[in-house]
């Protein structure tokens, strides 16, 4: 009895985890552990491993995970890849030079079967060889730059005015009340309607045109601002005076960026009002310490029934408008879309 009660304390005192005796344990019996894993056995001690029975669903749980992370890398992911240059620039240019030349083929169908007589419908190149004689007497650029300075001085002071005032109808609601209906009517009143007044208040002066400018953008300006601001997430106005930006901090950092798109669209149009409404205001007003604009080319053509000096001051308004948008208001507007995500460069 003695012995078999000593053999078994024997036992149970190895099977006691001692610190000392564990990694040389451990070190023991690693190699015959290894050699039955590659053997396909499980090591003493541990369970096998469980597999799947046949015709068991997968766990698909981990897979649709990593397709989500994968999806939102993707949306953080900036586009690298760029078109070629000329491939950029064909894919831009084709289409408007498409439309020009459809036009101009268009334009001397229509004069080579005389649906009018050629001294109401010149040709294209009639048109082209009075620009030329225009060019030629170096009067050309005078008359671009005179309606040029013209629009882009009234154009910023309708900016200077028009700016504060859409911000006090937007923020203000009795003024809102008040104003906002007026500015509504006065951005489709059209801008000529305002010339005879001008005249009258101010004589055949330049501040007749200025007048009338003023007149026309304006409204759209503010208009246009007052839309913006009304679109501006209230979290952000939130945000903004919960950091202390109140009164024209607050108009400086918080409202103005937020509502620039709107703000932009009514630049847009404001120029686009100021444009004609300096035409309208050139074609009536006529006087000779003026200075001679493109609008009073045009009535100067209408007076000497020249009908190809008429159509050649059209095609310079017409390409003076378009260099306008394309050049400056294009490509802000591209930027502003750009930094809020709104459009992606392909």
């Amino acid at each position: 009895m003695a012995s078999t009660e000593t053999g078994t304390g024997a036992e149970a005192a190895g099977t006691t985890d001692d610190p000392a005796d564990g990694p040389a344990a451990d070190a023991a019996t690693g190699a015959p552990a290894a050699e039955s894993a590659l053997a396909g056995e499980a090591p003493a001690g541990k369970a096998p491993a469980t597999t799947k029975p046949d015709g068991a669903q997968p766990d698909r749980s981990g897979g649709d995970l990593a397709g989500l992370e994968a999806g939102l890398d993707a949306l953080d992911t900036k586009v690298s890849d760029r078109q070629p240059w000329l491939r950029a620039l064909t894919a831009k240019a084709v289409p408007p030079l498409v439309a020009v030349a459809l036009v101009l083929g268009l334009w001397q169908l229509a004069y080579h079967f005389e649906l009018k007589d050629h001294y109401l419908l010149p040709s294209p190149v009639d048109v082209a060889r009075s620009l030329q004689d225009k060019w030629l007497e170096g009067t050309l650029l005078d008359y671009v730059w005179t309606s040029v300075s013209r629009g882009a001085l009234g154009f910023l002071a309708s900016v200077a005015i028009g700016t504060p005032l859409g911000l006090l109808v937007a923020r203000v609601k009795p003024v809102r009340a008040a104003i906002g209906p007026i500015l509504s009517g006065l951005q489709s009143l059209p801008s000529v309607a305002w010339v005879p007044a001008a005249i009258i208040w101010f004589g055949l002066s330049d501040a007749t045109i200025y007048a009338v400018v003023l007149l026309g953008a304006v409204p759209s300006i503010a208009n246009g601002l007052v839309a913006g601001v009304d679109q501006i997430s209230p979290l952000y106005l939130r945000a903004g005076r919960t950091i202390g930006a109140r009164g024209l901090t607050g108009v400086r950092h918080i409202l103005l960026p937020a509502a620039l798109p709107g703000y932009l669209a009514g630049l847009k149009q404001g120029w686009a009002f100021s444009w004609r409404s300096l035409m309208a205001a050139e074609l009536i007003v006529n006087a000779a310490d003026l200075g001679t604009g493109l609008g009073q080319l045009l009535e100067q053509g209408r007076e000497l029934q020249d009908m190809s000096w008429v159509l050649s001051a059209i095609l310079l308004i017409l390409i003076v408008g378009i260099g306008i948008e394309l050049l400056i208001f294009a490509p802000l507007e591209r930027r502003v879309l750009r930094s809020r995500g709104l459009l992606v460069k392909s």
